[in-house]
């Protein structure tokens, strides 16, 4: 019987012979959403950067084949990678500090941002170093948003550097935009242009410090940012 009404409703018919009790039901949920189903969007192939010629040339005169299964991606990640690690330079002090400035409401105490991971890249070997900076200052007006202060950093370590104008940049920038009655700033780095060439002191870290206003000023105010970094270490 089943097989002879699906033989039956296969049967083409005029519409004036088709009895009502017969017309064709319109599909159910489950068919609307198969029929409703969207295309997978066209992926636009990533954009070619000008790095990855020069990467692949670096490739070539050190004696390696580009064209070899482990590196055929290598020049685009390298140049990607590249493009992240100097962010830096695209970056403004303004959008990242006018946003977040609030009344200090009176609040005159010092504000210590410390152990702030740093990465950047040594501009005489394009190595990378890396280690911890300590942000302070002494409000005057206004106070800035405390995850500023890291995105401050990242956005002075993201470009070739030497620590120490790193250091003087990061302090500059609080002390032009905030307009603090102080500032200080502490790095302690280690540079893998001398641990893995050169000298090769593995152990070896470099410390620099930058200090502004009343932090410049007043000997007492840099002792006590310098203990404060000793604090809770070992």
């Amino acid at each position: 019987m089943k097989f002879e009404s699906m033989r039956r409703d296969a049967t083409p018919r005029s519409s004036a012979a088709e009895p009502a009790g017969d017309k064709p039901k319109p599909p159910g949920p489950a068919a609307a959403l198969h029929l409703a189903q969207p295309q997978a969007p066209d992926v636009a192939e990533p954009a070619w950067d000008p790095l990855e010629d020069h990467a692949r040339g670096i490739l070539e005169e050190i004696g390696e084949d580009p064209e070899r299964d482990g590196l055929l991606r290598t020049p685009a990640r390298v140049a990607k990678a590249l493009r992240f690690l100097t962010s830096g330079y695209n970056a403004d002090v303004r959008e990242i500090l006018n946003g977040a400035l609030f009344d200090a409401e009176g609040y005159e105490e010092p504000i210590l941002v410390k152990d702030i991971e740093f990465y950047s890249l040594c501009e005489h070997h394009m190595l990378p170093f890396f280690g911890k900076a300590s942000v302070a200052y002494l409000p005057g007006k206004r106070i800035v948003g405390l995850s500023k202060i890291p995105r401050l950093v990242d956005l002075f370590a993201r470009r070739l550097q030497v620590q120490e104008r790193m250091t003087k940049q990061i302090a500059a920038a609080l002390e032009e935009f905030l307009e603090p009655r102080g500032v200080a700033v502490s790095l302690t780095g280690t540079h893998l242009c001398m641990a893995m060439r050169g000298v090769e002191k593995q152990a070896s870290q470099t410390t620099t410090t930058a200090f502004a206003g009343d932090y410049q000023r007043d000997p007492n105010r840099r002792k006590e940012f310098l203990a404060q970094l000793r604090e809770n270490k070992g």
